[in-house]
């Protein structure tokens, strides 16, 4: 009996009926009677059960499951939800002089109705900044930071770039898909796939290439970008480095196998300057039109970015780029557009990724 089957051989009509069918057509069962009256009640609550039943089995199966089910399944794989993480970013103090000048750690300061703190010197005036609230919402935020208490001799405070992105407690589709992958494809002392679970599962990186013996025998490099798929900081990069292979050692101080030495990088970015002639309708203007182009290729390149870990070669195609801008709100056609002054696609090297530099429209 398939689901759907099943689904109706349990609908509480059909429950019912079945049970009318076994009462004597002698007796008076129509609707209304005492006997349907006093069936009626007991089908419909073996409707329920049965619906919480088929609920229940679909709870124990990985491809149905969700929530404290799933993490239940995946528990047994030695699998656990990603909890969600904070933001790191990068602040910069000055004093009235305007002079980079130091704060104490454990500092805080807010913006845009978020707190952070100061967690770590990095030079003089320079510090990480933690977001008090755990999720991707401290990544977005930078500019003028206001300390919570007086700082004195504090003149300016600034909340700069992402060093450590924060991410988003990981969802059922993706903690299914690590299910699958665990089950799939086994993962053992060294191997290509354990270095990418164990590198995944790092706060703040978000993809791997694996990249073994790179530099002679016993070696690998693993090349990473951050959660929001950029190239990643040289923070993030020495929290990886220091969580896998600590001083470079070959001793399995870190989560690297005995024998090995693990190097870890970044990738490289390619800047995109993309120019298009378009014309317009009377419903939009062509600077209203650039700024949804804009946002536009910025997904579609952050969609390419995503599959960078399961290809050799990102590219960039010239059509998709047109497309795009012809799917954009009042644009009626497009023609002449270049990719880096070229008319052609832009294929990129192994560990390289797009980052989108200006986009013209003439």
């Amino acid at each position: 009996m398939n689901p759907e089957e099943l689904d109706e051989y349990f609908d509480y009509e059909i429950i019912l009926n079945r049970m009318l069918d076994k009462i004597p057509d002698t007796l008076d069962k129509r609707e209304g009677s005492i006997i349907y009256d006093a069936l009626a009640p007991a089908a419909a609550e073996m409707a329920q059960m049965y619906l919480v039943l088929k609920n229940n089995i679909d709870l124990v199966f990985a491809d149905t499951s969700a929530d404290e089910y799933l993490d239940r399944l995946a528990n047994q794989l030695g699998l656990s939800r990603e909890p969600a993480t904070k933001a790191v970013k990068r602040g910069t103090f000055y004093d009235a002089n305007d002079n980079l000048m130091d704060i104490e750690i454990g500092a805080r300061f807010s913006i845009d109705n978020l707190v952070f703190q100061a967690i770590e010197k990095i030079e003089t005036g320079k510090f990480k900044m933690e977001c008090e609230t755990a999720g991707i919402i401290g990544n977005g935020v930078a500019g003028t930071l206001i300390p919570v208490d007086y700082i004195d001799k504090l003149g300016k405070a600034e909340l700069g770039d992402v060093l450590i992105p924060g991410e988003d407690e990981e969802t059922d589709e993706a903690l299914r898909e690590r299910y699958y992958e665990q089950t799939g494809e086994k993962a053992f002392g060294g191997n290509v796939i354990d270095y990418q679970n164990k590198t995944k599962g790092i706060a703040g990186v978000g993809a791997v290439k694996v990249t073994p013996i790179w530099n002679g025998g016993g070696t690998v490099k693993l090349t990473i970008l951050d959660s929001d798929y950029n190239k990643a900081s040289d923070v993030l990069i020495q929290e990886v480095q220091n969580e896998i292979c600590p001083d470079f050692s070959n001793e399995g101080l870190g989560l690297a196998p005995i024998g090995h030495i693990v190097t870890v990088d970044t990738v490289e970015e390619v800047l995109l300057s993309i120019r298009s002639e378009i014309t317009v309708d009377e419903s939009t203007t062509k600077e209203i039109a650039q700024q949804e182009i804009t946002t536009s290729i910025e997904s579609y390149l952050l969609e390419l970015k995503k599959t960078w870990e399961e290809t050799d070669s990102l590219v960039i195609r010239k059509a998709q780029i047109e497309t795009i801008i012809l799917n954009t709100s009042g644009v009626i056609d497009v023609e002449n557009t270049t990719i880096n002054q070229k008319t052609a696609n832009i294929t990129l090297e192994k560990n390289q990724i797009p980052k989108l530099n200006e986009v013209v429209i003439v």
